[in-house]
């Protein structure tokens, strides 16, 4: 007699997490972080730099390069209260290039200002930072963002203006003092919150589980006859975003910015043809390439919602860290790799002392079958 499939709400994805668990600061060495081996019934604990051996020749790597912009920027409204944006993305025009320099961007203030108000960043304009003019809400009248458009003295394009005057966009869990000017962990975050092989700016949170590669695990991969390849998704701060309904098919998804090039696309069906794996690393990753499977389009907005019971057509095995309760990446990962399983796992890092989120340990699952 067969069962119907079960229905899982908010709840099934939430478990206790001790705070000093909560990693602040990432490991002293990228690859000394520890890595739960769970392909097996029993859990296996490693540590990273293991990784190259546990993979096979054939099998393909596949990397998210987004690079992490610094995209939280404080200022000023012109009557004086405080502001802080986080510049989600830098809208481009049909060719591609920056869109009038205008941004999209969350923003948090006691009183929002009205359309056509300008906010006066890091000094503003005239001295030496420059001004956010408030468009509209994005992407319609009702949406939960921002679009401003950006101005300075000497023209300098948002990019620019974010590496001038921004600060890396940490999560909310890290504990940071930003504002003032003088934190004292400014350039190890700059440093370790963005990947070795970050290549294309765009992101406001790191692909976390792409953290833990150095230049020796990359050399081990390619000498145990392991494939690389890249896509690009921009992560956006939805990815941090709590689920408020219980029934996760009102939840809205984010949306994000992704492209699989060409070179990926070839290196995907050799992998095929010689019978390897394809192994994600981290869900950002996952998001890119299953939304690539469902749309047949290379590059484009995705806000694909992966839950339990998704038909996974691409990714075979994920490399990943452990992920806020609640979160739509617990719903990803317990999708992939089985809720049972996956919770079974989480249960044991969190009695073997194991480091969360974003500069904590790593966890390599297969795929379900």
């Amino acid at each position: 007699m067969s069962t119907s499939p079960r229905t899982f709400t908010l709840s099934d994805f939430d478990f206790e997490l001790p705070p000093q668990l909560i990693a602040q600061h990432p490991a002293a060495e990228r690859s000394a972080s520890r890595l739960l081996d769970g392909r097996a019934p029993e859990p296996v604990d490693r540590i990273f730099r293991e990784l190259p051996g546990l993979l096979q020749p054939g099998d393909l790597l596949v990397f998210n390069d987004t690079r992490v912009v610094k995209a939280r920027v404080f200022g000023e409204k012109s009557s004086g209260g405080k502001v802080e944006l986080l510049i989600e993305r830098v809208l481009v025009g049909s060719h591609g290039q920056e869109a009038g320099n205008e941004v999209v961007a969350h923003m948090k203030v006691s009183k929002k200002p009205l359309v056509g108000g300008v906010l006066h960043m890091a000094g503003g304009a005239r001295s030496g930072g420059f001004d956010a003019t408030l468009l509209s809400r994005w992407p319609d009248a009702d949406g939960p963002l921002f679009r401003f458009a950006l101005t300075s003295a000497d023209g300098a394009r948002p990019h620019e203006l974010m590496e001038r005057h921004g600060h890396m966009p940490l999560p909310p869990y890290i504990e940071r003092h930003q504002q003032t000017g003088d934190d004292p962990n400014a350039a190890e975050d700059a440093q370790r919150y963005q990947t070795v092989f970050a290549r294309a700016p765009g992101a406001v949170a790191a692909p976390t589980a792409a953290l833990h590669f150095d230049d020796a695990v990359l050399a081990a991969l390619a000498e145990r006859g392991v494939e690389r390849a890249s896509v690009t998704l921009h992560v956006g701060a939805g990815t941090f975003q709590p689920v408020k309904t219980d029934n996760l098919a009102e939840h809205r998804m984010h949306s994000e910015w992704y492209e699989v090039p060409l070179p990926t696309l070839a290196a995907l069906e050799r992998c095929r043809q010689r019978g390897g794996r394809v192994i994600a690393v981290g869900t950002t990753t996952v998001r890119t390439l299953e939304s690539w499977a469902q749309s047949g389009q290379a590059s484009g907005d995705t806000s694909i919602f992966i839950t339990p019971g998704f038909a996974f057509q691409v990714v075979d095995v994920l490399l990943t860290n452990f992920h806020l309760p609640k979160s739509t990446l617990m719903m990803l990962v317990s999708a992939f790799s089985g809720y049972e399983h996956v919770m079974g796992l989480y249960r044991h890092a969190i009695a073997q002392g194991y480091r969360f989120f974003s500069y904590g340990d790593a966890m390599l699952l297969e795929r379900r079958r």
